[in-house]
Formats: structure tokens, sequence, C-alpha cells
């Protein structure tokens, strides 16, 4: 059996506004957005960035979940958004809202590496390659 990582969703209060930031912000087109609001994807490469409205995942899950939200910690998770030029992305993504964190440094292994947070409290990283 093979697995691949296809999706990783973002539970957000308006799909719509979360997909508009993620294209100020780091030049991210939307690829699919649907008509009522529910579920939107970005396009990223071979893992599809996707948002889905909160209620319409507890609804379709039964799932209740912790939400998103700037004045809270955020989740234990994070992703990371690889950039050819970090310091251009971090510009970017700073003047369109994005919350810093932690400015880019450079790690002991080689890559450059910042923290930020979404417009929903998300946290991610900006960070160029590094060679294994």
């Amino acid at each position: 059996m093979k697995l691949a990582l296809g999706y990783v969703f973002v539970f957000v209060p308006d799909v719509d506004e979360a997909l508009d930031f993620y294209e100020r912000a780091f030049a991210l087109p939307a690829r699919y957005c649907d008509p009522d609001g529910l579920f939107g994807e970005l396009e990223t490469g071979a893992t599809v960035l996707a948002f889905a409205r909160d209620d319409y995942v507890v609804e379709a899950s039964g799932v209740q979940h912790r939400l998103n939200a700037v004045p809270c910690e955020p989740a234990g998770i994070s992703f990371t958004l690889i950039a050819d030029n970090v310091p251009a992305a971090w510009e970017r993504a700073v003047n369109a809202g994005a919350i810093v964190i932690a400015e880019p440094v450079a790690k002991p292994w080689g890559q450059i590496v910042g923290y930020l947070r979404d417009l929903n409290g998300v946290l991610l990283e900006i960070a160029s390659t590094v060679e294994y």
C-alpha cells in the first residue's frame, strides 16, 4: 500500500476571506472555491492547501474542533511555505497582515526560517529549501 499527503485542510470561519488573504500574502491563487463558501483550495503544488468553513466541518464530521483564532494560542501544528526568496516572501506576507512570530534567521543546517500567523491565527513558516 502506498500513501501520499494530498491535502492539508485549515478550518476557518470564512473561506473566501482565507483564500483572499493567502493570495495577497503569499501569491497563492485559488484553485477552487465552493460557490456556497464551504471549502476552497489554493494552487500549492503536489499537496493542496485547502480551507473548510468551521460549521461545515462540524456538520459533515460530527466532530467539534478548537477554533483557529488570533487571540488564542495556535494549534499544535504548522505548515511551511518554501520560498526561493525568503526576504521578499516575508515582506509580502507581513504587508498583507500576517502576524510576525519570529523573524527569518539562518539555521545551523543551512535553511532560512521565519514564523508567522495568518489572519485566523494559524502558525506557518516561510523557509528556504534545505539540502540533506
